[in-house]
Formats: C-alpha cells, structure tokens, sequence
C-alpha cells in the first residue's frame, strides 16, 4: 500500500496576483499538488483563511504562516499514512485543527494538502481524478454557468448585481455547450465596442463595461443571445449570481439600484426581472442570515427557477441541513475552500443530491491554473460549474479540462440533468 514521505508547501500566487499556498505530497518517486484558491466575495461562516496580516512585505496577504503549518506541522502528522485513505488523512487534519472554522491550521492548509492526496491518489492508481470521486459508475458533464459580465466586488463599474451569467441549455453536448457561450460573448463584445464601452474584464473573465444599471446589462445581454441565433430561456437562459451580503444595511437591499429597499420590494422587482428576461437562476437573492426572505421567494419562485445557495451555505453540511428544514433554495453552490477538505465537501455534496438539490461546483475570483473542481464536478455528476468567462487561462483551463475529459469518454459522455 502507497503511503505519503513528504509534504512541501509553498506560496505561490493567485489570478489577482495575491499570495496563495501550494502543497506537493510525495509517495516515493511520486508527487501531486495543489493550489488552493481564495475568494473576495466571502460568506462570514467560511472556513478561517490563514494570512500573515501583521507582515508588511506583502501587505498582510502573504501565507508563510501557512505554509510553514504545512512544512512543520501537517507534514510531520501524515508521514506514512496511506494515500488513499482520503477520509482518514482529512480527519487528522480535521483533529489536529480542532475548531469550527478552521481557525489553527487555516483552511488554505489542509485544502491544498487535501486536494493534492486525491491528486496523488489517482496518480498511483493510474486513474483520471474524475474516476477517483466514487459517487457514481456513470460520470455526466456539468453545463457551464459562464460569467460574462461582471459587477459587485469583482469589478469596479458600478453595478450592483456581481454575476451576469448564460447557461447553454440548449447544448447536447460540453463542446457544444461551450461553442454556444463563444457565440454570445463574441456578439456582446460587439454589441459594447459598437456602444463605445469598454471590453476590458473583471476577476473572473467577464466584460466590466461602465454601464448604469443591472437592466441595462441584462438588455445587452438578451440582445447578444438573439444575435447568436438563440431563444433566450430556451436555448440560452440569463442567470444571476446577486452576491446580497454586500447589499445588505439595516435589513435592507441595494440590489436593483442604489436605493436600499425592504426584502418584500426586493422580491417583487425580482419577479419582474425574472418575467421580462426570463432569468432561469439566482444565486445568493438574500444574505446569509436572512433565512425569512429565502423562505418567502422560494415560495414565489420554485417552480420557475433554480435557486441557489452559496453565502448562505458555505458548503457546510450543517447549514445545509438547516436551509433544506427552513425550504431556502433547491440548489447549492459547492466552493471546497469554503469547508477546508475533499472528504467534507463531498459529504455536502452527497447530502445535497440526496435531497434533490442541484449541485453547482464553483471556482473562486482569486484562481490559478489548478484544474481539480473540473474533475471534481464530472467526478461526482454535478449538474453545473461556475468557471469564469472564456477569457484569463485560469478560468479556460477548467473548461478546457471538461473538454479532455468529454473525449477521453467517449459514447459515454453525456450532458447532466438541469
């Protein structure tokens, strides 16, 4: 049996060109690694980023703390554990951090070390990392939810809304899923360059035109699918990532413009949108804590779109559990780093399918050329995968990896359920 001789962990850096951590496992004369990844738009029950804040040099970002946890600490700990115990090997570092939120160790410490066993693991087994998930026999491609114009935290333009995404419903296959969201974006970057806007883009490979509001965007955006020669809501659905924790002020949003407004006014001028652009998902409409207004437009909305759940969650079982007993959303949103370890996230996942939840496998805005959720979301037949736009090598090379991975399936390869 393979076990693990040394851990390494290094600072390397991300797509925002902030510091991040990398561990390397070895097995004898074999090694993985893996990058862990870091977002800006954060939910406050996230696992515990480990940072030197007091470090002037790289202004507080830097992980030399972290990566020293790896090289002294982790390292030390899982000398000859078995490789492919994966669930044990994250249950000792879950033990030797010993906290709700990751707070010791730091959760960008044992996720890197953690994604890089199950990398090691399917290296020694000679095995493509999507087959080394175990959920199913039979694997299915996620379609994309493809970022194309970008807002909130993740650029700086004015809009409120922080993802204006498309989803190729329409696609019978991941090439040619990604065929479609090509089609779009190339006619939107037409329709802003004819506006005089700018096509320079966000963190997470969208457009950041300078535009005044979020209908606005999603005018735009309706018009490039018709370009395309698709149906909108048909072929081409509009979907919104709202990120409302930044919106939220004294039980107010600021979410379809600047004004702050009651949650009740906020869901009806969802349902407009919702009606006019026929808007097929919205991630995050409400923030973390405010389970009651979750509740209230899942009431006024299932039976019409997906609903989805990523600052409200954290892809933490518990609060799962906790939003599927209140009926908050259908669909969760699955970042790793949020929870810190390969075993806990597929837990969540497997939770969330069981219950009929829709399972959303995501990036994060501060990225790297680390392609494990795209293995990670065929792997576990996700039914989509937030990647970014087709733009930035980090955001491309998630797609470009489901590419491989259709292929070397063959006949086999088919798109997920929506």
């Amino acid at each position: 049996m393979s076990k693990i001789t040394k851990v390494i962990a290094r600072q390397v850096f991300d797509s925002r060109g902030n510091p991040t951590v990398e561990a390397e496992v070895f097995s004898q004369n074999l090694s993985a690694s893996s990058i862990c990844p870091s977002g800006a738009s954060t939910g406050t029950f996230e696992a515990y980023e480990k940072r030197d804040i007091n470090r002037k040099d790289y202004k507080g970002k830097s992980v030399f703390n972290a990566v020293k946890t790896i090289n002294v600490i982790i390292a030390k700990k899982l000398k000859n554990q078995k490789v492919h115990d994966q669930e044990k090997i994250d249950h000792i570092l879950l033990k030797l951090d010993g906290t709700k939120q990751k707070t010791k160790l730091g959760a960008n410490s044992m996720l890197a070390v953690s994604m890089a066993v199950k990398k090691l693991s399917s290296k020694i087994k000679k095995i493509p990392l999507y087959k080394n998930f175990l959920i199913k026999k039979n694997f299915s491609l996620p379609y994309p939810l493809m970022n194309i114009i970008n807002g909130g935290v993740h650029a700086n333009n004015g809009l409120q809304i922080q993802e204006f995404m498309i989803r190729p419903d329409g696609a019978r296959s991941f090439a040619q899923a990604v065929k479609m969201c090509f089609l779009v974006i190339s006619n939107l970057r037409k329709i802003l360059k004819n506006m005089n806007l700018s096509t320079a883009v966000g963190d997470e490979g969208g457009f950041a035109p300078m535009i005044g509001s979020n209908k606005q965007a999603l005018k735009m955006i309706s018009k490039a699918i018709k370009m395309s020669g698709f149906v909108n809501g048909k072929d081409v659905s509009i979907c919104l990532d709202v990120a409302a924790n930044e919106l939220f002020r004294k039980n107010k949003y600021s979410i379809h413009s600047k004004k702050f407004v009651s949650a009740e006014k906020s869901i009806i001028e969802y349902k407009e949108l919702i009606k006019k652009f026929k808007i097929k998902s919205i991630e995050d409409p409400f923030a973390e804590n405010d389970w009651k207004s979750w509740n209230k437009f899942m009431q006024e909305t299932n039976k019409k779109i997906q609903v989805v759940g990523d600052d409200l969650y954290v892809t933490n079982l518990q609060r799962l559990k906790v939003g599927f007993l209140n009926q908050s959303s259908n669909s969760i949103l699955i970042k790793l780093n949020q929870i810190g370890t390969v075993t806990e996230t597929i837990e969540v996942i497997k939770f969330a399918q069981e219950i009929g939840f829709k399972t959303i496998i995501s990036h994060r805005s501060g990225e790297s050329e680390d392609t494990f959720i795209a293995d990670l979301a065929v792997g576990t037949n996700s039914n989509q995968i937030k990647s970014g736009s087709l733009c930035r090598s980090e955001r491309v090379a998630k797609y470009n990896q489901i590419l491989r991975i259709e292929e070397s399936l063959g006949k086999k390869a088919k798109m997920s359920k929506l």
